[in-house]
């Protein structure tokens, strides 16, 4: 079976990003027994990581390089933010487990967008955070293998993502 739109495809790689200071630095392993799975053809994966996987079958190795541009964009300052720490009060008590350097933390902005919020930084102003993707500014370099390709289900067809072991659960 070939990787096409509506099959959940799963997918071992390697993934190195080029900083700009030292080259092509090691960033992410993903390996054959934890793969990575997708519903192939959904929203969410770079177009290009999935365009070189269109039309492979279990076994067959793939090599992609995705500039910044068509990757997760260029990193934005305007998405460093600061939060007031009142936003973080559970049942009206401050939540300092949550208040942590470094804690990514899920979020919605004013219109009920999903975000994801790594802390910087805690201090007198409130809770200082970044909205970037981590990956945002880098150049990509993917290099793996094809795992399994196999039909999706049709509940997972339904609500547009992978069930079960590798995928989400309900």
């Amino acid at each position: 079976m070939k990787a096409d739109k509506n099959k959940v495809v799963s997918v071992a790689y390697e993934l190195h990003v080029d900083d700009g200071e030292n080259g092509k630095v090691f960033y992410e392993k993903v390996t054959k027994d934890k793969p990575f799975e997708f519903l192939f053809g959904t929203v969410g994966l770079l177009p290009k990581f999935e365009a070189v996987l269109m039309g492979k079958s279990a076994g067959e190795t793939f090599e992609v390089f995705i500039d910044f541009e068509n990757g997760y964009g260029d990193y934005d300052e305007s998405k460093r933010v600061v939060v007031p720490k009142s936003n973080f009060k559970e049942d009206g008590k401050k939540n300092k487990d949550i208040m942590k350097v470094g804690r990514v933390i899920p979020m919605q902005d004013d219109q009920g967008n999903q975000l994801r919020g790594e802390i910087l930084k805690v201090d007198y102003k409130g809770i200082h955070m970044d909205f970037n993707p981590p990956l945002a500014g880098f150049d990509l370099y993917f290099s793996g293998e094809v795992v399994s390709v196999r039909e999706a289900d049709p509940e997972e067809l339904e609500h547009g993502h992978v069930h079960g072991p590798g995928g989400h659960q309900h």
